[in-house]
């Protein structure tokens, strides 16, 4: 319906305004952002090999299309947590996304809401979780899972938990591979970390447990405040019975996020979890790393009934499929959306949405799909030489 609205819009002489493409996307969103913004979204690990490997791994597989096989009727809809979705997308934990455009994440909230596509809300979001909960309810479409980077402090990472659950948050995920951050030559070379400048620390400074770790309140020593949050943010100590713990704390199901190896998954199944993201987090936190969708199908296999996500390198409808039909329930879209935010706002986080939507859905048909559940491994075969 969208390639149709656009095509019927350019018969009238009005064209889109907005990239159609990932790479036009970023040429356009490089233009207008602050160049520190730009390089901390579009920058990776070390050399960005990793991030190079996510991109070589989706060009490594190819769709085999079949015919005469009824596609007249399609679906995009998947089952996610026991409850029927509409498209098999979310929109990925993103922080400091007020760096990008004003309200950013209520922006993107309202944008993910009217098609039905879940929120995963940072941690370092620069709006308060609360507002951003209100802004997915106010659609009947609108429903948001929490991302937790764990702190040092269980007690603030329960104060974190417990608001998610009390705002309305349908899950919770667990980033495992950023329990510090890591060598970014980009942002490096900015002398840039936008945290520093209290960017993406709305849910810290208006939470209870961290207000009460202050002597002065944030608004009255903002530099203290960053200065805690430097120090409660690294947590190496995490083990599998810390999942176990949330596990028995929360009422929510619970994800984690960064899963590569199939043994942290069977971690994940043994600790009573509700599912992983298979993620390396989109090439921005180990250098020379294994491309994530190579990881998926061993991931999947090692799941068993527990839900596989993806998430990392996803640029087109077509990566999408190729995700779905290796074993992913479902498929976290991060950066695409992120330069959408800055071209467009909400606006332009929607009109990304409705381009992969819209690509999924045709390459869905013209491969011979009638629906998500009918992909399969057997859809794809490896790129032959050259």
């Amino acid at each position: 319906d969208f390639q149709t609205e656009i095509y019927a819009r350019g018969a009238g002489g009005v064209v889109p305004t907005l990239p159609l493409t990932f790479d036009g996307l970023q040429a356009a969103a490089e233009r207008v952002m602050d160049p520190k913004a730009f390089a901390y979204v579009a920058g990776s690990a070390g050399s960005e090999a990793t991030a190079v490997a996510n991109r070589a791994a989706f060009a490594g597989l190819e769709i085999v299309p079949r015919h005469l096989r009824g596609v007249a009727d399609r679906s995009l809809e998947v089952e996610l947590l026991g409850k029927p979705r509409p498209t098999p997308l979310l929109l990925a934990p993103i922080g400091a996304l007020g760096t990008v455009c004003p309200s950013a994440e209520l922006e993107a909230a309202r944008a993910a809401a009217g098609l039905g596509v879940p929120m995963v809300l940072s941690t370092l979001a620069s709006v308060p979780l609360e507002q951003v909960a209100k802004t997915l309810h106010e659609s009947d479409g609108g429903a948001g899972w929490f991302q937790l980077y764990w702190p040092n402090d269980n007690e603030m990472a329960l104060s974190l938990v417990r608001r998610a659950e009390q705002a309305g948050y349908e899950a919770l995920v667990v980033t495992l591979d950023t329990w510090t951050l890591a060598w970014r030559p980009r942002d490096l070379a900015n002398g840039y970390l936008p945290f520093l400048t209290g960017a993406g620390l709305a849910n810290y400074l208006t939470d209870p447990v961290f207000r009460a770790r202050l002597k002065a309140s944030p608004e009255e020593d903002p530099a203290a405040a960053v200065s805690l949050w430097a120090s409660i943010f690294n947590n190496p100590g995490l083990r599998a019975r810390d999942l176990s713990w949330l596990k028995g704390n929360t009422r929510l199901p619970v994800i984690v996020k960064g899963v590569c190896h199939p043994d942290d998954a069977r971690i994940a199944l043994e600790a009573g979890l509700d599912g992983v993201i298979v993620s390396n987090h989109g090439g921005r936190q180990i250098d020379g790393a294994r491309a994530a969708l190579d990881c998926l199908a061993d991931v999947v296999d090692a799941s068993g009934e527990m839900p596989v996500l993806f998430d990392s390198g996803v640029r087109t409808g077509s990566d999408i499929l190729k995700a779905l039909a290796l074993g992913a329930r479902a498929v976290l879209i991060g950066r695409p959306y992120v330069f959408g935010l800055a071209l467009g706002a909400g606006a332009g986080a929607g009109h990304v949405l409705r381009c992969l939507l819209a690509e999924l859905d045709l390459t869905l048909g013209l491969s011979g799909h009638a629906g998500v559940g009918d992909l399969s491994p057997a859809s794809l075969v490896r790129a032959g030489p050259g």
